[in-house]
């Protein structure tokens, strides 16, 4: 990883951070005498979140037969471990601001790939649906601490794709001596998230691992990257659709052992969902 960058943003004081209660949560959530009233008072304490976290739970992305009306209720219905992600998800909607159009596309192809990957991660049953939601929420948050730094130099790299038809990636190497990937890899790592989810935003591009990478890591990297794949298939977030991008021919999915079947159904019940609950997260 770039050594300089790694400076710049462990160092930064002007970089956006996760809101407090989102921190506050997970950290309460590690204590095991943690209660579900202890969980919605700390949630409370951000109206802001609790409102997004309530709107969200009640989206079909979490298939409650009955609406939640209470915070209690959301934590004790969903479990613990869902409560996570989705404040995480309700905190850092936050971090997209001011919210023009580059952050919307940014976070509807933020939001998708999060409801992407945990599709997956359901189907293949590899690894855990919140890890996978989380690793998909946060695979481009480089792209928003990037713009963050320095604007012009992000529209900079922005147009080059929309005028030259190119893709991020290659905009990015001719303005930046650095990935997206690696500036979202440090962010996890300086929010103090696990190193498993830093190395699956850091490598869902490249899925660059050693002979002897945990099974896990590698699944979970690989149900990040097809969940990125995912909305660059359908649009989401993007100018236009990528229509001619064959899944199954791809590393993450032929790593998944996903066949054209799998993959047509697993994609289809994705883009449903998105339309369906898109509205939750907006």
């Amino acid at each position: 990883m770039n050594r300089e960058l790694e400076v710049m943003i462990m160092t930064a004081s002007d970089l956006p951070t996760i809101p407090v209660v989102a921190t506050k949560v997970m950290q309460l959530i590690e204590c095991e005498s943690a209660t579900a009233e202890e969980l919605a008072k700390v949630v409370a304490s951000d109206p802001a979140v609790a409102a997004r976290v309530l709107k969200i739970s009640n989206s079909s992305f979490y298939g409650c037969q009955r609406q939640i009306q209470t915070l209690s209720h959301a934590i004790v219905v969903l479990g613990f471990g869902t409560l996570k992600s989705l404040v995480v998800a309700a905190s850092v909607k936050q971090v997209y601001q001011p919210y023009g159009l580059t952050e919307k596309m940014l976070w509807e192809h933020s939001f998708g790939a999060g409801l992407a990957a945990r599709i997956i991660a359901k189907e293949t049953r590899l690894v855990s649906e919140e890890e996978a939601f989380l690793g998909g929420l946060f695979h481009d948050i480089g792209k928003i601490i990037m713009n963050t730094m320095n604007s012009k130099q992000f529209q900079d790299a922005m147009m080059r794709c929309y005028n030259d038809g190119i893709s991020f990636a290659e905009a990015e190497r001719q303005v930046y001596s650095y990935t997206h990937s690696e500036v979202g890899g440090l962010v996890i790592k300086k929010w103090n998230f696990p190193d498993m989810l830093m190395r699956a935003v850091l490598n869902h591009h490249t899925f660059d691992f050693a002979e002897d990478e945990d099974s896990y890591q590698v699944s979970l990297t690989c149900v990040v990257g097809l969940a990125n794949l995912f909305c660059h298939k359908v649009g989401i977030g993007m100018r236009e659709p990528d229509e001619e991008l064959d899944l199954v021919q791809t590393v993450p999915a032929q790593r998944l052992g996903l066949g054209e079947q799998r993959m047509e159904a697993i994609l289809e019940r994705f883009t449903e969902a998105y339309e369906k609950d898109k509205s939750f997260f907006s």
